[in-house]
């Protein structure tokens, strides 16, 4: 009996030592298993992805955007850095009115199990992400303009975004743009080398209903604005929006604390024949900060705009606007100054523009204050000046010789420009009235610059027959 009890008892011990060394081998097995198959993602992760998981980020995107379709090149994968790049994108519409290409993408940062296993596609995945990309072309068929990055950082995470050159552009030439309408356009063109974006809510921009920021610095941005004012006005089409009317009509609350523009230039210019050389006013030098920019109702806000600029190369301008962006009118002030200045240099708008040629004068000081109510502009313009001759030109030849020229010259006589606006022993002095009227097609820089430059004519005393507001 005692012989058949220890039988058992080694059988049994026999079987759980068994049982011990099944297990540890099992362990073994599952563990070389897991390490044979992290050693397969890691040496062939770029074909399990392009060949499992490529088609399916392929017809996720398709059928969240069926207007689209996608492209992607091969896609590599990073275990470690949890990154997912590409070495080119491509998305187009449908009816071809919008490519986007860029050269290389990388994404880091989001869950992609839940994505490929559980198909989750909410922007909760994105709250660690950051988003790397270079060389990006957004083209605009309907309207002919291009926008493109050279290089993009976009950080949830840190909630920041940065951009180095920007260009924003037609993809026609100006004449091109000119010729495809009998009306009037408008060609713009901005050039940014360097944008940083901090304070950034960028789930809630990937949602689409808010954009909210803590700031915004550009530095050396370029605009240039060509208008073609030798075609009419199209009255049935829809008036370029002032300020107010922009944020009153975006569905999206925008709430931007502040904007910086470092060392700027702007270029403005108005073109007067097809093959004619156009007006031009530019700044440079132009330090700029905006302050409340905000569309929200609840704490509507009033942006506070304050720039210093070179004006036309020669004399220091500043200005500073306040504007309710909410306001049902076109209401808003502004107020500046402006330096010692060669009137001269005004020639390159004055002479195609206003066929007039300043031959001299010079402006000591100069200051204004304007105030909007309703697209009516009121307000007055103090300039010292001496020594100003204005010579009239013939439209045609751009001469100051000729009988038209002595034509011009007798109804000069007439209408005495006043050469010189100095106070007297008492102090006074001719004081520029500032009256102007929004004109539908006026965009917003341009029934600014409208409403200074009918106080200019006012002190100067411009004869009637000259054009002083289109």
């Amino acid at each position: 009996m005692m012989k058949t009890k220890e039988k058992i008892s080694d059988s049994y011990e026999k079987h759980k030592t068994l049982l011990k060394r099944l297990s540890i081998y099992f362990g073994y097995g599952i563990g070389a298993a897991i390490l044979f198959s992290m050693l397969l993602i890691v040496l062939f992760q770029d074909f399990i992805i392009n060949y499992t998981f490529k088609e399916r980020i392929i017809k996720g995107f398709e059928e969240a955007n069926p207007e689209y379709s996608i492209w992607l090149s091969r896609i590599h994968f990073n275990v470690w850095e949890n990154r997912l790049s590409l070495d080119s994108l491509q998305i187009r519409a449908d009816d071809s009115s919008f490519t986007c290409r860029a050269d290389s993408l990388s994404v880091t940062g989001i869950t992609w199990l839940k994505i490929i296993l559980k198909r989750d596609y909410s922007t909760n995945l994105f709250q660690k992400s950051a988003l790397d990309a270079r060389k990006i072309t957004l083209n605009f068929q309907k309207s002919q303009y291009s926008l493109g990055l050279q290089k993009l950082h976009l950080s949830v995470v840190d909630s920041e975004l940065t951009a180095e050159l920007i260009n924003y552009s037609p993809l026609i030439n100006d004449e091109q743009i000119f010729a495809k309408s009998q009306f009037r356009q408008t060609r713009f063109r901005f050039d940014i080398p360097a944008l940083k974006i901090t304070g950034l809510d960028c789930l809630s921009l990937l949602k689409g209903k808010l954009y909210k920021a803590k700031s915004i610095n550009a530095s050396n941005m370029f605009a240039d604005i060509l208008v073609n004012m030798d075609k009419p006005y199209e009255k049935g089409s829809a008036n370029p929006q002032m300020p107010n009317e922009l944020f009153s009509s975006l569905k999206e609350e925008i709430k931007i604390d502040s904007i910086k523009i470092t060392n700027g230039r702007l270029k403005y210019c108005e073109k007067f024949a097809v093959k004619g050389t156009p007006g031009v006013i530019s700044f440079t030098k132009v330090n700029a900060s905006i302050g409340g920019i905000t569309n929200s109702i609840i704490k509507p806000d009033t942006a506070i705009i304050r720039a210093e600029g070179v004006f036309m190369n020669s004399g220091v301008m500043k200005v500073q606007m306040e504007i309710p962006l909410t306001s049902k009118v076109f209401s808003f002030r502004y107020s500046g100054s402006l330096g010692s200045m060669d009137v001269t240099k005004l020639n390159a708008f004055v002479e195609p523009a206003e066929h007039q040629r300043i031959k001299s004068g010079h402006i000591k000081s100069a200051s204004f204050m304007i105030n909007v109510n309703s697209g009516r502009a009121n307000g007055s313009l103090r300039v010292v000046y001496r020594d100003l001759t204005i010579a009239l030109l013939d439209k045609v030849t751009g001469s100051e010789k000729g009988i038209f020229n002595r034509i011009l010259s007798f109804f000069g006589k007439v209408f005495v420009i006043r050469g010189s606006n100095i106070p007297d022993e008492e102090g006074t002095m001719k004081l520029g009235e500032i009256k102007y009227t929004r004109n539908p097609e006026d965009y917003f820089l341009q029934y600014a610059w409208f409403a200074l430059r009918n106080g200019v004519a006012d002190v100067v005393g411009f004869p009637p027959t000259v054009p002083l507001e289109r």
